[in-house]
Parts: structure tokens; C-alpha cells; sequence
């Protein structure tokens, strides 16, 4: 079996180290690559082709927006002509079901060609000042970082390396990217399009490994600018502590407990579907999931019959096979959503179905556990108030409107929520008071290239995709300049 290498400065090259990593296919145990396990000195290699690129060499962020934007839109190019090998990649390596993983795609392609654009929009401002020191004149242009370290989850291999890398390359950055190591394959095939596009030596640079090993390298490192990450609260947190040695930029997007207020008046049928989307989707291993279902008490008995009805009938299989759900990513976070599960009941909330691991048929060997629901769930419950990140969704009822916003609230995490009702005033009323970063009436989890995404509060701080995501990889410059040379203003009359 070949071993998928590490890709710096612009050559393919093993662990320094020598080490591999078994890369294994969450639906059946099998292996299905071996992986370069790259470790700290592949790490300062990295970085140091990273900074010589942009610092250095400076020939990707030299280049004129439009020359920038050709290569940009090659690379999607490019992705668009491997679309199903990187659909098969992404399933094969994480489980999800095959026409989720080409939603994903066809989202990272969109993603390059949105920044591609974008980058040739209007931006910065000019500004009247006072004439204090003579006539002048005050501008403000935006220029990229320099060098961005980048580390990615597995749930989502290939989508959320392209939020980080296509604005970062869009505004003209070097780049250290460290995807998943449990999910890294598709990170792989990227990098493969990016060597063959023409993005200059050591511009762009991949190193697989453990999160505690690379990721806190990239982290660490005094030559490394900005640093952004995707995954749980606590590393987030190791991750901003790390930073400080430079005060790097930093840019986060973490955990989340995010509710789902479904008022009586909801559209019924419509309410439960996207309560199955907002929990069930990508196995429920997704930041913004709606794995708190605040619904009010009028409804509750017949959402939650529907809703199990619903979980009950879902068919679990190999993601190649596009069932309704698939296996979670690894052995470890199965093991970790059960232990959940037994918490739960333990606590006294009622499993009205689901809880437990599925190994019927060709599941046998997979990492699945049911779709799973708790009621009589309080705010002391554990999987109300931590992140599961699993098919596991809690059901709590509210009689009031006021009630309801603060079971919402009522959590450390701000990422994302929703609203469902018919009275169009209360919808923008409550989802107004939602503590959070994402929000959707009537709706879950539908997401934009054009809007930003990101959380309040333990969720994070700093926004991807749209304008605000392109501005997170920069920084802005104020340049000043004075109209009448040789003239000093008030200074000169003292």
C-alpha cells in the first residue's frame, strides 16, 4: 500500500521521522491507506518554507488580484474534474453518506470560485480628516497575514480545509495546513491539485499528524502569524494559550449546544423534518447540530412520537451504499457518544429510542449507534449541557415565549439556533434574543458562501466565509498622506 505523503516546500516527501498512520474506514475496520505521521521537525520545515515564500521569494502575494484569481478558479476547476474521486475519498475516510460527501464538494468548489471573485471586489476606505497638520489625506488598503497555520476536524475532511485555505490563498497568504488525522485523504488530493496548478514553492504546505503534536507546533511557532482552528472548545482553548508567544491572530470555530425552538404553531410536518436534518445530518457530527430540541409544551407528545417515528425507520449502512445515516468517524468517538448515552439514562432522562450500537448485517464491524432521542431531559442533564457530537438530541418544553429564550441561553456555547412558528414577528422577536453567531427561521442548517459563520460566546471567535472571512486573513493598513508637503500645521505655528 502506498503511503500518502507530507507536501512541503513543494515536494512529496515522508515523515522525517519515518512513521506511518493506518487510515481506517469507520463503516467495516479495514484499512484503507497508510499516511505520513509527521511530528515537529517536519512541522519547522514547513514553516520555514512558508515564511521564505511569502517573506522571502514573495511571488503568490506579489501577484495582481487577477492573476491571483486565474489560479483560484483552476483549482476549482480542477476539483470539479476529480469531483467523485473526492466524494468516494471523504466517504470512505469519515462515513458519511455519499451524496453528503458530494454536497461537500460541490460546497469547496463553489468556495474557491466565490473568493476568486471576491478578491476583485471594491475594498478598504478613504476618509475626511482635519487639517491639523495641513491638508490630508487617509486610506486604508488591506494585505494578506503572511504565513497561516490551519487545523482542521475530520467531520467535515475537505469542506472545512477549503474555508480555511481558498481565502487565505484568495488574499495572497503562504499556508501550513494540518487536516484531521483521522480523516486527512481528501487534504491529500487537494494538495495534489494545488502542486499542479502553479501555486509557487513552499507557498502552500500540508503535514499530517497528531493535533498535539503539529497542531501545537504550528501553534507554538514565533513564525507563524495567524493560526486557525476548527474543532472542540477545549482544544481551542490549548490552542489560543499557545499563541500567545507572538500574539498571532487567531481564529476559532468550536463546540456548540445549539437549541431548536419549535413553537405550537410550527408548520408540523415541516418542524420534524428539519428537526432530522438539524440532528441527524453528517451522523450528528456537526458544530451547529440542533441537539436541543425546545419545544413547547402543548406540542411535545406528538413532535416526539413523529420525531422517533422518523429516527426509527432511518437506514444505517456504508456510506458507498447512501443509506439514511452512517458509521461515526472512529472507534474512540463511538465508544465516547454511548458513554453519553449510559450517562444520560443513569441521570433519569427517558430514551424514547435509539441508544445503543448497531451491528446488524454489514454493520457488524462499523462504528453506528441508532438515532437516538431523550425526553424528560432538565438543564443538570449532561448531554443538555455538553456537546455529544453524536445522533443524540435531548427534548425539553417551555409554556412561554420568555421560557423558552432562556433554556436557549442557558449555555456556555453560542454557535448556532433556530426558531419555528408561523407569527413572523415572534420568529424575528426570539431569534433576536438567541445568543449566537448562526441562526435560521424555519429552517436548519442550511449555509451560504456569502454569509459568515461563526459563534458567541465558548464557541469561538472570528468568522468564515463571506467578506468577513477574506478579512479574517488580512490586515488592514492605514496609510496617511500629506497634500502639502513642507507644511506642518498647527505644529509648525506653536
Amino acid at each position: 500500500m502506498d503511503i500518502k505523503l507530507n507536501y512541503i516546500n513543494g515536494e512529496w516527501v515522508p515523515a522525517i521521522s519515518g512513521k506511518t498512520r493506518d487510515i481506517i474506514n469507520p463503516a467495516n475496520e479495514e484499512v484503507i491507506a497508510k499516511t505520513a505521521e509527521g511530528g515537529t521537525d517536519d512541522v519547522s520545515l514547513a514553516i520555514a518554507a512558508a515564511k521564505e515564500a511569502f517573506y522571502g521569494k514573495g511571488e503568490w502575494r506579489r501577484k495582481n488580484v487577477q492573476e491571483r484569481s486565474d489560479i483560484i478558479l483552476k483549482i476549482a476547476d480542477a476539483m470539479e474534474a476529480r469531483r467523485e474521486e473526492l466524494a468516494i475519498t471523504d466517504t470512505l475516510d469519515n462515513g458519511k453518506p455519499l451524496r453528503e460527501a458530494y454536497g461537500d464538494i460541490d460546497d469547496a468548489i463553489h468556495c474557491f470560485r466565490y473568493y476568486a471573485g471576491m478578491i476583485k471586489a471594491p475594498y478598504g476606505g478613504a476618509y475626511d480628516v482635519n487639517d491639523g497638520f495641513g491638508q490630508m489625506h487617509s486610506y486604508t488598503v488591506h494585505e494578506p497575514v503572511g504565513v497561516c497555520g490551519m487545523i482542521t476536524p475530520w467531520n467535515y475532511p475537505l469542506l472545512m480545509a477549503v474555508w480555511k485555505i481558498a481565502p487565505a490563498l484568495s488574499a495572497g497568504n503562504s499556508i501550513v495546513f494540518k487536516p484531521s488525522s483521522t480523516t486527512p485523504l481528501s487534504a491529500v488530493i487537494l494538495f495534489e491539485i494545488l502542486d499542479q496548478v502553479g501555486i509557487p514553492k513552499g507557498t502552500v504546505n500540508l503535514v499530517m499528524g497528531s493535533g498535539g503534536t503539529v497542531g501545537q507546533e504550528i501553534a507554538e511557532s514565533m513564525d507563524v502569524d495567524m493560526v486557525t482552528f476548527t474543532g472542540s472548545t477545549e482544544v481551542g482553548q490549548e490552542i489560543a494559550r499557545a499563541a500567545v508567544g507572538n500574539l498571532k491572530k487567531v481564529g476559532l470555530e468550536l463546540g456548540g449546544k445549539s437549541p431548536n425552538i419549535i413553537f405550537a404553531d410550527a408548520d408540523f410536518e415541516g418542524a420534524v423534518e428539519w428537526a432530522m436534518i438539524g440532528i441527524f445530518f453528517n451522523q450528528g457530527e456537526v458544530c451547529s447540530a440542533g441537539s436541543r430540541i425546545i419545544i413547547e409544551e402543548s406540542l411535545k407528545d406528538k413532535f416526539v412520537a413523529r420525531l422517533a417515528e422518523r429516527a426509527n425507520a432511518m437506514t444505517l449502512g456504508n456510506g458507498m451504499f447512501d443509506p439514511d445515516m452512517g458509521p461515526l468517524v472512529s472507534k474512540d468517538h463511538m465508544e465516547k457518544v454511548l458513554n453519553y448515552i449510559e450517562t444520560a439514562k443513569a441521570e433519569g432522562a427517558h430514551c424514547v429510542c435509539g441508544g445503543y450500537r448497531y451491528t446488524e448485517g454489514d454493520c457488524a464491524k462499523g462504528y453506528f449507534v441508532r438515532p437516538t432521542i431523550f425526553d424528560n431531559c432538565t438543564q443538570d442533564t449532561t448531554i443538555v449541557k455538553e456537546e455529544v457530537f453524536g445522533p443524540v438530541v435531548t427534548i425539553q418544553t417551555f409554556k412561554t415565549e420568555e421560557e423558552a429564550i432562556t433554556l436557549a441561553n442557558d449555555t456556555i456555547y453560542g454557535l448556532a439556533g433556530a426558531v419555528f412558528t408561523t407569527d413572523g414577528a415572534r420568529a424575528l422577536r426570539v431569534v433576536k434574543e438567541i445568543r449566537a453567531g448562526i441562526t435560521w427561521i424555519n429552517c436548519y442548517n442550511p449555509t451560504f458562501n456569502e454569509a459568515p459563520w461563526g459563534g458567541y460566546k465558548m464557541s469561538g471567535y472570528g468568522r468564515e466565509l463571506g467578506i468577513h472571512g477574506l478579512e479574517e486573513y488580512q490586515e488592514i493598513k492605514q496609510i496617511n498622506i500629506n497634500l502639502t508637503p513642507g507644511k506642518l500645521g498647527w505644529y509648525e505655528e506653536r
